[in-house]
Parts: structure tokens; C-alpha cells; sequence
């Protein structure tokens, strides 16, 4: 079991098992915790065929475990990707009660998202690299690119004229030559998430999902955006728009010395997305085989996105400096 009052005990583990340090987490409880009472003064609920109503604060069946360990538990869950069973085991409750808890903090911690921040000023001195890239690249806002997971085969379903609907084939990727679930991610030069998509079949492409989102139409005249392969032909669809594109080799027509030698160089700055990518990785349940519902898939990369940006703004160190 993960308390809090175990963790004073032993601040050093709270990283590796809650994604945060122990101050990070108490100055992220002090925000949630005020969010969290708001939505309990809006919320409604429902008994049988009875309309909805409010319930007074502090009203219904008194919980285990107060707020800061539920959160704890839920921060827990979030890294380690848990069943809900071995959950249950180390806080000695029924699955039921586990996803009911889970389910009443996700929902606070998706009221708290926010991708609309001030962006902290690389420091040159400590990081070359972001340094190097707004050097070569001043003009760059946004680095796009997309992040596929796994996820439990669809099961076909009958319609209501009982013909068998193919809920399988939308969510094969032929990339990954599984089924998984695709997220678009804009990156900004100094690794913090800026845009995070819905969560979509990961049968959509690259290109498909970004037309969708009409992201690009959010640069300024002034503001241009970096991408990889994936999103070749996209300048067809913004013409006005300045993109930073990878050249792309074709049936007969192989890249030229100069080509391959820019591909190199725009790849090396492009790494920063794959840092970015590589801390959401580090929260287990965007890493694994997601085995939840799929509509619940969304919220919770939006979750981890507002994570890592939270972790990047509270802990400069390597990548930034303070505003």
C-alpha cells in the first residue's frame, strides 16, 4: 500500500512510483484538491429512475482513504499500469471500489489539463541542443509528430438488423501490424506538449488525422512547424504555410547526396520530440497494451501530457532554466 505517510518516510522512492517528487506531489495536491471541490459542489447523481440532484458536500458513504492518498493511489496507477485485482490487494479493496475511486479522481485530473502556458526560456549555457535548434531553426513553433499504442482486439458487434459490424479492421495498424489507438502530439522547441489530439483508430494516417485537426492553421505568418516523413504531401493542403519536411525517396528517383545530408540535419533536431515522447513512455499505461475502455483513452493521454509539461515547468534542471 502507497500512503503518504509511507512516502515521508521514504522520499527518495516517490519518483519511481508516483512520477513526481514527494514536494512536486504536495504542490500538485494543493491544486487539485481545490478542483476537486469544486467539481464535488457541481456534481449530480442519480438513483434508480429518479432525476438527477445535487449532492450536499461531504454527503454519501465516507471513503477508505482520504483525498491525498486516492490520489496517490491513482498517480500510482497512471505509472505502474496495474490490474485493478492487484490494485484491490495492496489497499485491501474490491475491484468495484477501485475503479469507482479511479474513476472520481481521473475525472478531476482531466478538469486540471491545461496546454496553455508561458514557455520557459532555454538556458544556452546549460543545453546545447535546444539552443542549437532555435539557432537553425527561430522560426520553429511546433514539432509534430504522432504516437500509436496497442490496445486490445475489438470484438465485432451485431447491429440492431443483426448484421456483424467489423470493429477490427479500423483500429489495425499496418504500421505497427497491430491494433492501437493513435494520438497527434505538437511539441514545442523546448519539449513541452502544446497540442494533444483525440485519441483515433490506429488504421488513420498521420497526414489524415492532422488535416482532421487542422492544426497548422494555428501558425502565425511568422511561425513555421517540423514533421517527419509520415506527413509527406501535407504542403499540398497549406501552401502558405512554412514546414520543415524531411526529402522522401522515390520509386526510381533515390535522394542525392545533399538530401540525405538535410535529412540528417533536420532529424538531429527533431530528437527533442523523442525525449518528450520518451517521459510519456515512462508512465506504464501509455506504454503498455492499453486494456481499458478505448473512450477512456483520450482523457488519459491528455492526463499524462499535462504531467509532463507539469514536471518540465516545476524541474528545469538539464532542459530550462527559469523563466
Amino acid at each position: 500500500m502507497i500512503t503518504y505517510q509511507k512516502l515521508l518516510k521514504k522520499p527518495q522512492v516517490a519518483k519511481s512510483l508516483i512520477g513526481m517528487s514527494l514536494v512536486e506531489f504536495d504542490k500538485f495536491y494543493d491544486e487539485f484538491e481545490t478542483v476537486h471541490a469544486e467539481r464535488l459542489q457541481t456534481s449530480t447523481t442519480t438513483r434508480g429512475s429518479q432525476k438527477k440532484r445535487r449532492r450536499a458536500v461531504g454527503a454519501g458513504r465516507k471513503h477508505k482513504y482520504d483525498l491525498r492518498d486516492r490520489l496517490l493511489m491513482t498517480l500510482f496507477w497512471l505509472k505502474a499500469y496495474t490490474t485493478y485485482e492487484l490494485l484491490g490487494f495492496f489497499y485491501d479493496l474490491n475491484k468495484t471500489n477501485i475503479e469507482d475511486n479511479l474513476n472520481l479522481i481521473l475525472d478531476t485530473l482531466a478538469r486540471m489539463t491545461n496546454f496553455n502556458f508561458e514557455r520557459p526560456k532555454a538556458d544556452r549555457k546549460k543545453l546545447s541542443s535546444v539552443a542549437e535548434i532555435m539557432d537553425a531553426f527561430p522560426d520553429v513553433r511546433l514539432i509534430i509528430d504522432a504516437k500509436e499504442q496497442r490496445v486490445e482486439r475489438p470484438k465485432n458487434k451485431k447491429d440492431k438488423d443483426g448484421n456483424v459490424q467489423d470493429r477490427q479492421k479500423p483500429y489495425y495498424s499496418g504500421k505497427k501490424k497491430a491494433h492501437t489507438l493513435k494520438n497527434q502530439s505538437a511539441i514545442s522547441p523546448t519539449g513541452l506538449v502544446e497540442h494533444a489530439s483525440e485519441s483515433v483508430p490506429g488504421s488513420i494516417h498521420d497526414l489524415t488525422l492532422l488535416l482532421q485537426t487542422d492544426l497548422l492553421s494555428e501558425l502565425g505568418d511568422a511561425e513555421a512547424a517540423m514533421m517527419d516523413k509520415g506527413y509527406d504531401g501535407i504542403l499540398a493542403n497549406y501552401p502558405d504555410k512554412k514546414l520543415y519536411l524531411p526529402f522522401k525517396a522515390r520509386r526510381n528517383h533515390p535522394l542525392t547526396d545533399e538530401q540525405k545530408a538535410y535529412n540528417c540535419f533536420l532529424a538531429k533536431y527533431r530528437i527533442v520530440v523523442e525525449h518528450t515522447l520518451a517521459q510519456l513512455n515512462k508512465f506504464q499505461i501509455l506504454a503498455q497494451r492499453f486494456r481499458h475502455q478505448l473512450t477512456k483513452h483520450s482523457v488519459i493521454f491528455r492526463i499524462v501530457c499535462d504531467f509532463v509539461n507539469r514536471r518540465i515547468l516545476l524541474r528545469p534542471l538539464k532542459l530550462y532554466s527559469p523563466a
